[in-house]
């Protein structure tokens, strides 16, 4: 798929042009011509054009990761000051970081609205038409579904809305988000084919929309399908991969266990959270560095701790004439760095070929497990294939207290923490407000969690001067 983006992505991007807001963007859904949607090259070029936002630094490359940093797993560390107001929930509407990523979501939806608009009427292969949209229909579930957790209700742009170039909407309920994503989600579970071949690595497929559905339905509190469709991916071609590092390795990232990530290739669509994630004096930036008390829950001897993060004494090859280098303490204000996130090339520098973990089996696991578990049902089995790939002993009866464990270490640093905290107080089940009350040393002083303003983030000020008061803002911004 990396290869296929690079001749194709261009032919679309002649045609199509990234503004900074959704008000502002070309409806490119109404942009017909003889030079392009004419046959399925043109599907394939529009379809691969829909991931080139995901990747940029504004998007997943940084600003997408900072919505996790509140939480008890990271110091947020880098020079942004906007980042500490985030972490300390004393941002206000017009943080910068509020702002950044939203527009690349938008961007992400306009493409996907120009293929579901143009692409139905082009003459071309049935399976290649049916796997174009259904990566539209994904992709644009998934814009919505960041939008859904991060902000709540946000305007819905639809292929209607795109026609009508009617783009000054107000913001859907949440009942209407939960809506859209589900039927995106369903369509894209249809329309997708089971696996790809080699060169769609990549690419969604079943097993991605069905596994995000469950992970929307165990948000909703809807057990049963929770457990549905994160069935069908267990029961599908995308097994655990044998070894937990497999998922953070260039070589092997594109496992069947991961189910959709972020695809970055060296010299092309580079991944640049790989360099905010490594420390200074090898190439990085040094943000989201993990803090004690994530090291701390751990079990003694889980393997899973050395390759999540970098700790002191281990030794790293760095390639090219630094070769193997120790890690040591004064690389990092805690202490640690995530290791998720880096590797080097043989010759030297950091590989930007480092893909960005989404959504992987191991969590589809988790998901099926806490929706029996808090359904009244035993989760063991699915809690234990998680636990025993990392030769942990297996549990009995496994409890939520078990599962919120197992969720924190086998998905450090992939920016799920904070918005599983934020569900479980939801629940009852975990208390946010005591959790981040607590003093994790002097870089991750005691914050305040306002309940419930901080379930949700401020909707971007420019955003709704720019609608003229069309946008709501959230409830005590």
């Amino acid at each position: 798929m990396k290869n296929s983006i690079v001749y194709l992505l261009l032919s679309f991007m002649l045609f199509a042009a990234c503004d900074d807001n959704i008000l502002e963007t070309v409806p490119y859904g109404q942009s017909t011509s003889s030079q392009f949607w004419r046959n399925g090259d043109d599907a394939v070029a529009a379809a691969n054009a829909m991931y080139e936002p995901l990747v940029v630094e504004d998007f997943y490359g940084h600003a997408e990761h900072t919505f996790d940093i509140p939480s008890d797993d990271q110091y947020r560390a880098g020079d942004h000051g906007e980042d500490q107001a985030i972490e300390s929930f004393t941002f206000d509407a017009g943080n910068p970081q509020l702002f950044y990523s939203w527009r690349h979501k938008y961007e992400v939806i306009s493409r996907a609205n120009a293929v579901l608009i143009n692409v139905p009427d082009i003459s071309m292969d049935q399976n290649l038409k049916n796997r174009t949209l259904g990566e539209a229909h994904f992709l644009r579930g998934f814009m919505y579904w960041r939008f859904l957790v991060i902000y709540g209700g946000v305007p819905l742009i639809l292929e209607e809305d795109v026609l009508a170039n009617e783009y000054n909407k107000e913001r859907a309920s949440m009942e209407e988000m939960h809506a859209q994503i589900t039927a995106d989600l369903l369509a894209a579970a249809e329309l997708l084919p089971e696996t790809h071949a080699a060169a769609d690595l990549g690419r969604p497929h079943k097993g991605s929309a069905r596994g995000l559905l469950a992970k929307l339905y165990l948000y909703q509190e809807d057990f049963a399908k929770a457990i549905e469709y994160g069935q069908q991916v267990l029961n599908g071609p995308y097994p655990l991969a044998e070894d937990f590092a497999d998922n953070f390795r260039v070589e092997t990232q594109n496992n069947p266990e991961m189910l959709f990530a972020i695809q970055s290739l060296q010299g092309w669509q580079e991944n640049t959270h790989v360099i905010y994630t490594t420390p200074r004096p090898w190439g990085g930036w040094d943000f989201h560095e993990p803090v004690q008390d994530l090291i701390d829950e751990f079990e003694e001897g889980d393997p899973r701790l050395d390759y999540t993060v970098y700790q002191p004494g281990d030794m790293v090859d760095l390639g090219g004439d630094r070769g193997v280098t120790p890690y040591t303490e004064d690389l990092s204000s805690t202490g640690y760095h995530f290791r998720k996130y880096s590797s080097w090339r043989p010759q030297g520098g950091l590989n930007m070929s480092h893909n960005s973990p989404i959504l992987r089996t191991a969590d589809v696991y988790l998901i099926v497990a806490e929706a029996k578990i808090r359904a009244g049902q035993n989760g063991d089995a699915e809690i234990n294939a998680v636990r025993e790939r990392s030769g942990r002993a297996p549990l009995t009866d496994a409890t939520m207290e078990d599962l919120i464990h197992e969720r924190r270490v086998e998905l450090a640093g992939e920016n799920q923490r904070h918005q599983d905290l934020i569900r479980w107080d939801k629940a009852g089940l975990v208390d946010i407000v005591a959790l981040y009350q607590k003093d994790l040393g002097p870089l991750k002083p005691p914050r305040t969690f306002e309940r419930p303003k901080h379930y949700l983030f401020a909707i971007p000020q420019r955003e709704i001067d720019l609608s003229n008061g069309v946008l709501s803002q959230n409830p005590g911004y």
